[in-house]
């Protein structure tokens, strides 16, 4: 079962249920696909950088989870880093 879980106040990301009762909600971390995809929606909104995402993805993605996908979003020519080290959507 998938569900929707809030990364932030605007966002929501649909991420696999493990286990869930009234206490506890239990999913699984995104793949390499899936974090890219919640990394693009987030740096749609804002240029950030790797710590501000990592603090918005604790717990869900690794710091060094974070910057590869980053970096292979940078060599793909879909995002950029500007001088300031902020990650931004090419084009926006």
């Amino acid at each position: 079962m998938d569900q929707e879980i809030e990364v932030n106040q605007s966002k929501r990301v649909k991420l696999k249920v493990v286990y869930e009762d009234p206490d506890v909600l239990v999913v699984t971390a995104p793949n390499e696909d899936e974090l890219i995809k919640i990394l693009l929606d987030l740096l749609r909104d804002k240029p950030m950088n790797v710590k501000e995402l990592h603090s918005i993805l604790s717990g869900l993605a690794s710091e060094d989870k974070i910057r590869r996908a980053l970096i292979k979003l940078v060599n793909d020519g879909v995002v950029y880093m500007g001088v300031d080290g902020r990650f931004t959507v090419a084009g926006v």
